[in-house]
């Protein structure tokens, strides 16, 4: 970490969580900070970190990080034209293939050197190495609107979440309890480790290794933005139980007294590995912050172990999974039709559904419901960006 930058003015980290097709939240929250920015305004995140389809999008901001409004508008116009075919084989022949496959994997041991996963995804990595030109990063940290952009993906020999970094040279590797970060040149192979769903999709082999979603071991979400150097972050959440919404329960739960579904179980599953251990790393941080401040400024040195950091937390304010509920006919025939069994279709199911539906009509409602979001804090978003009050010109986000 260089000292003397972070002491002339404090270093903004932008962490992007996972999420599969959640991640359409993130787009409408940067649509908004990019029109509260003003015009020709340069990257405001020096740090980028993100996971998952959250990695995607940190490392579509980093590459055109040089122009980062326009970088915006891309990754808009990417979501808002998403459909499920452009991220996983989503067609009859794809889907019973790779079925057939996986059965075959799991239950007579067939294909032992292939990667057992659900769905096929390759047509994100066809996606991925048409959209994405990476020599904006490299661009961008050399002219230092950019310090390091990070994704993080999880080694299934080492058990170990491992961010892989590119920025200065002077950011260190770092090593804690399986927790590591190493500097390396990002590509599309990076981008698909970090996405890989367990189970769902396919995992990467990056080196000697095989990598899936970071998000299965990241304890502590919020650690490499500060291994990087900053020194305040934004965190763009994909939670589906917003804050102070607490329904009555007979009322959340219709079906109160049936088994669960594959489908209800895989969604808490999911909730678990992409949201708690965030929502948990901002508490903590939070409390070490509260403790920071309780400590008198001029106690001895020793005893002000902690450096109190900036946290800006932007979540949805509606749960996605009933979003999801409403779109769910969206879904492909082929894909709807392999997840009604396991009740994924259903209701009741529609967690599932949250971080799988690639479609119009569920991407443009969270970009728009991100979108807002920002904008109901625009005040708060103004005063931790240093931004001026200014005329907001909204050219990211079409109305809906």
């Amino acid at each position: 970490m260089d000292a003397s930058d972070t002491a002339k003015k404090p270093v903004t980290g932008l962490i992007l969580s996972g999420g599969g097709s959640r991640a359409a939240y993130q787009v409408g929250v940067l649509g908004a900070i990019a029109d509260l920015l003003p015009d020709a305004a340069c990257n405001p995140f020096p740090v980028i970190v993100g996971t998952s389809a959250g990695a995607v999008n940190a490392v579509g901001l980093a590459c055109g990080a040089l122009h980062f409004s326009q970088a915006i508008r891309r990754l808009n116009a990417v979501w808002q034209g998403f459909h499920c075919g452009q991220i996983y084989r989503s067609d009859w022949p794809g889907v019973l293939h790779q079925s057939s496959r996986f059965f075959g994997h799991s239950l007579l041991g067939l294909g032992r050197d292939i990667p057992a996963a659900l769905l096929d995804n390759s047509p994100l990595r066809e996606l991925l190495g048409r959209e994405l030109d990476f020599s904006g990063i490299s661009a961008a940290v050399r002219t230092r609107q950019l310090r390091a952009v990070a994704v993080t993906a999880f080694g299934y020999d080492s058990g170990q979440a491992v961010t892989f970094y590119q920025g200065r040279a002077a950011i260190d590797p770092w090593f804690r309890h399986r927790r590591v970060g190493v500097p390396t040149r990002l590509g599309v192979e990076h981008l698909m480790a970090s996405a890989a769903i367990p189970l769902l999709f396919p995992a990467v082999r990056l080196g000697r290794e095989y990598f899936g979603d970071g998000a299965v071991r990241q304890t502590a979400p919020i650690s490499p933005a500060l291994h990087l150097g900053a020194s305040r972050v934004l965190v763009v959440g994909v939670s589906g139980n917003p804050l102070g919404v607490n329904p009555n329960p007979e009322e959340a739960r219709p079906h109160a007294g049936r088994p669960p579904t594959l489908a209800q179980i895989g969604g808490h599953l999911l909730n678990s590995t992409f949201i708690d251990n965030l929502e948990s790393d901002i508490e903590l941080l939070e409390r070490i912050n509260r403790m920071s401040r309780a400590i008198p400024p001029e106690s001895p040195p020793h005893n002000r172990s902690s450096k109190e950091v900036d946290v800006l937390v932007i979540s949805p304010s509606r749960p996605l999974d009933e979003i999801a509920a409403r779109h769910r006919r969206e879904m492909p025939r082929a894909i709807r039709t392999f997840l009604r069994g396991p009740g994924a279709t259903r209701a009741s199911g529609a967690g599932v559904l949250s971080y799988l539906l690639f479609e119009p009509g569920y991407c443009n409602e969270l970009i728009e419901l991100g979108y807002q979001d920002a904008m109901a804090k625009r005040a708060e978003l103004q005063a931790f960006l240093g931004l001026e009050t200014a005329p907001v010109h909204p050219q990211t986000i079409p109305a809906l």
